[in-house]
């Protein structure tokens, strides 16, 4: 008689006090003394400490050299009062990262692996190729953003500096190692976040440089007004949302959630992967009830913080910039590229408020080039779990952002590179409800976002190889092991959540066809 029983380590009496002990820990309850306010502060801070990283990883894809060009547009062009549309995209973008980060925590995999395990083979291909153009067209305006700014700092010709954007390839593969220990992974973050800090640095410096005759103005700019619809305000608005929302950063989002769930259910004797496991990223992993109890609000609560501070921060700061120097110039900002903006900022303040925004530039574009590459290794894996290296995937994804980029420079010039950046976005905002959809989908199914209270940590039977998804698992529980049906928590979405979600998926899905629906009608789009 097969046992269907998962087979897992089972902690020792010893075990479980400690593990009790750290529930304790983690809870922030110091038992001996009494369970003080600051002990609990403390406790409360630390924890939240462990898990600072993959939201500031994620907020890099909302400050790219895309959201560069799209801020310094609405701010020459309206000076302070888009920055409605902004503080809007943002709160958008922070409601699809929360059910990333909700999808990541309950399965243990990420949207590309959700795809993969759950819709046919057919759709499932489908919607690896649009995810693949959008990684590309992500991945394009990265190379655009880094070779104009290593151009301008040190002068290097355009066609060198797009095809020294391969580095930051490589520091991916020789620091991200996704399938390894946890302190990996921190490294990891923690140089992402050197080079966001370094970002936040530059524009805190550039805010305190330019002019702000009246602070008050800039408050109100949060608050909506006629320039959002009104004339090319609706186009530029749209642009914000096109480049802030954008679908790599839903893969990334519900991928980066996971070694810490799967950390936790290691040490405490829940999961114990074998080496087909790791090599297949963690396929067969599902988090217990204890690891996402202690784990998804922190992941959450982290990645709020980090999109309402970082991101937002460094997108309004964009706007405020270009705002206070560049509104009511005589010159053609409507034809501006990141070139003429440097030029305007230099003559306005100074040659360091030039250079100042630039160094902004490449720090954005090497840690958003870096998260856009580990998406798209993620996309292959999750949708095809290719077998090739992933050093062969990541310079393959690389190669082909890169190509364009460089027949362009050599062809057209700088105004190629302006041009590709503007097509990007473009085919960016067109992708996203495809992307996007299936999100939704998985996020408000009971059964893909059910999980067992009996700590079940594996999607097969390690014993059998028979997947769980393909049984009646309650019958084969009561046929094979005549104990009572195991119960599940359902953690899918509230029919608020539900609607919400709906409503927002229809109202961004409209606004980004309305946007490509402008380009093709040669509609003039400040991007």
């Amino acid at each position: 008689m097969v046992d269907y029983q998962p087979v897992r380590n089972v902690p020792s009496e010893d075990s479980q006090e400690g593990t009790s002990a750290r529930h304790e820990e983690n809870l922030g309850i110091n038992v001996r003394n009494g369970g003080s306010m600051g002990a609990k502060i403390i406790s409360f801070c630390r924890k939240y400490a462990r898990f600072i990283g993959p939201g500031l990883m994620v907020s890099v894809s909302y400050m790219d050299p895309g959201n560069f060009s799209t801020a310094v547009a609405a701010g020459s062009a309206h000076r302070y009062k888009l920055l409605f549309s902004v503080f809007i995209s943002n709160l958008l973008a922070a409601f699809w990262q929360c059910l990333c980060a909700k999808l990541g925590a309950v399965t243990g995999l990420d949207l590309a692996q959700n795809c993969r395990r759950h819709l046919p083979p057919s759709l499932n291909l489908a919607l690896y190729i649009l995810a693949e153009v959008a990684i590309i067209a992500t991945d394009l305006a990265e190379v655009v953003g880094t070779a104009i700014s290593l151009n301008i700092l040190f002068n290097i010709p355009l066609a060198l500096g797009v095809v020294l954007t391969v580095v930051d390839v490589l520091v991916v593969l020789m620091a991200y190692k996704p399938n390894g220990s946890l302190k990996l992974v921190r490294w990891f973050e923690m140089f992402v976040s050197v080079l966001v800090v370094g970002t936040v640095i530059c524009f805190t410096i550039e805010l305190f440089s330019v002019p702000i005759t009246n602070v008050s103005d800039v408050f109100r700019g949060f608050l909506p007004t006629r320039a959002v619809v009104d004339g090319d305000g609706i186009y530029l608005s749209l642009a914000i949302l096109g480049a802030t929302v954008m679908p790599h950063s839903l893969y990334l989002g519900s991928g980066v959630v996971q070694p810490r769930l799967r950390n936790y259910d290691i040490k405490n004797g829940y999961y114990t992967p074998n080496d087909a496991d790791i090599q297949s990223n963690h396929t067969n992993y599902k988090p217990s009830l204890d690891a996402i109890n202690d784990t998804l609000h922190f992941t959450i609560a982290e990645l709020l913080i980090s999109l309402f501070t970082v991101a937002l921060f460094v997108n309004c700061s964009i706007l405020i910039v270009a705002g206070a120097t560049l509104y009511g110039s005589t010159q053609d900002t409507d034809a501006a590229d990141l070139f003429s903006i440097y030029n305007l900022l230099c003559e306005t303040l100074s040659k360091g408020a030039g250079t100042i925004f630039v160094l902004a530039l490449l720090f954005s574009g090497q840690s958003a080039g870096i998260i856009c590459t580990l998406s798209g290794q993620m996309i292959s894996e999750g949708f095809l779990n290719w077998s090739i290296t992933p050093a062969l995937r990541r310079a393959l994804t690389r190669a082909v952002a890169i190509t364009p980029c460089l027949i362009l420079v050599l062809v057209a010039g700088r105004k190629g590179l302006s041009g590709a950046l503007n097509a990007s976005q473009v085919v960016l905002s067109l992708l996203l409800p495809f992307v996007s959809a299936p999100l939704l989908y998985f996020t408000s199914s009971k059964k893909i976002m059910s999980v067992e209270i009996g700590n079940n940590c594996y999607y097969e039977l390690r014993d059998t190889g028979i997947p769980l998804q393909d049984l009646d698992y309650a019958t084969a529980w009561e046929e094979r092991t005549e104990t009572p049906e195991p119960k599940f928590v359902d953690m899918s979405n509230t029919l608020f959540t539900n609607v919400i979600a709906v409503l927002l998926w229809l109202f961004i899905s409209g606004l980004n066809f309305y946007l490509l629906a402008s380009f093709s009608l040669d509609q003039e789009v400040h991007l």
